[in-house]
């Protein structure tokens, strides 16, 4: 139903920061929630953020919290994850998903993107 595309990973030192793109196509773009999840070497995927589709609700991880900032505009089809203070412990994949309810469950999304390499070296 929508097709998602993320970008803007890369490679940064600890300390750094790098913000994620997620660009969307389909849908009117206000009608879904939009989250942001990740999945480290060796790990489950892990919930980072999520906002609503208005961006008026929004829920971080503890692991990010005070780091990360999700944001949206819905003028451009557009959600961004912006991620300060980057730690080795935040290098994952990082997936963009859109779905009906603003939560962390990933299992409520119904779109995912490809996915974006982040890796913070110490």
């Amino acid at each position: 139903q929508v097709l998602l595309v993320e970008s803007g990973g890369g490679l940064v030192q600890a300390g750094g920061s790098l913000r994620l793109s997620c660009a969307a196509s389909g849908r009117t773009f206000s009608e879904y929630s939009m989250g942001w999840f990740r999945r480290a070497p060796g790990k489950e995927r892990e919930f980072v953020s999520t906002i609503s589709g208005s961006g008026g609700l929004i829920y971080h991880a503890d692991s990010v919290k005070g780091r990360f900032t999700i944001s949206r505009d819905n003028a451009k089809n557009m959600v961004y994850l912006q991620m300060n203070s980057l730690k080795p412990e935040d290098t994952a994949v990082y997936y963009c998903a859109a779905g009906r309810l603003t939560t962390l469950n990933p299992d409520l999304y119904d779109n995912w993107g490809q996915g974006t390499q982040v890796t913070v070296s110490s």
